[in-house]
């Protein structure tokens, strides 16, 4: 396919035939499954899980690979092309028959973060979701309390998903190849939050606003939602910073942030 990668639309198309292998033996896609991509770009991972699956759907943005990708796809399988921005695109309007979708992508690394959280309000239609993505960002996801890396995409994937991050992939593997390392990530999003929640847009709220300024005390990053003592009420310690809480503990926090605003 002859096409010219385009930095707007962060394109870097995925070409080491170890590295597609690896990945579609880590998705393992069987024939009845609901397989989503994502991106397909030039199609190297597509025409590989049409053959093992035998049905796919695919988003992509750049009208220019379309064409081609329907010429190479559609006789392989079941094969849909939606012509969409995946950062708007509605996923859950595709399910049918109760299969939810597992969903594939090399996603952008300038729309991974915004993806994903759009992918979050669509969980109840996900069974999983298998992603290349900048390595630091698969660092961030799968970071853990206490570590420099923990922040807000953290926080808000871990309470609705189980976190696998799988294995690094060498810019070489890409072409054009991208300045950063990459790696591939499992996310299997959970039936009920990890910690129940009263209100998920206060707690949403509440993490952005605690980790606003990382280098701030988590009582004046939210002294606009809590006060010290209150904060204290949630077992936590207000002169901390937000990378020390968990996620039971922001959880706490919202909850309490919820109570004290309906009073």
């Amino acid at each position: 396919m002859s096409h010219r990668p385009r930095k707007r639309f962060g394109q870097n198309f995925l070409r080491d035939p170890a590295i597609i292998a690896s990945i579609i033996a880590t998705i393992k896609p069987r024939p009845g499954q609901h397989l989503l991509e994502i991106g397909p770009g030039q199609g190297a991972i597509t025409r590989e899980l049409l053959r093992q699956g035998g049905a796919l759907d695919a988003v992509e943005l750049d009208r220019d690979l379309l064409q081609t990708l329907k010429a190479q796809c559609e006789p392989l399988g079941e094969f849909r092309l939606f012509n969409a921005d995946a950062l708007s695109f509605d996923y859950c309007a595709l399910m049918d028959e109760r299969r939810k979708l597992r969903v594939v992508g090399n996603l952008p690394y300038n729309i991974s973060t915004p993806l994903l959280f759009h992918l979050l309000t669509q969980k109840q239609c996900i069974e999983d979701m298998h992603f290349m993505l900048q390595k630091e960002v698969v660092q961030r996801i799968a970071a853990v309390p206490g570590s420099k890396r923990w922040g807000r995409l953290s926080v808000m994937l871990q309470l609705d998903c189980d976190i696998q991050a799988l294995f690094d992939i060498a810019p070489t593997a890409f072409h054009p190849p991208p300045r950063v390392d990459s790696s591939f990530v499992r996310l299997t999003p959970r039936k009920t939050p990890r910690y129940a929640l009263d209100d998920r847009e206060e707690f949403t709220n509440l993490v952005t606003q605690a980790f606003a300024h990382k280098r701030k005390t988590l009582s004046n990053n939210m002294k606009d939602l809590l006060n010290a003592d209150q904060i204290r009420a949630a077992g936590i310690d207000p002169s901390i910073r937000a990378e020390q809480i968990d996620i039971e503990g922001f959880v706490r926090l919202a909850n309490l942030a919820r109570q004290s605003g309906g009073d």
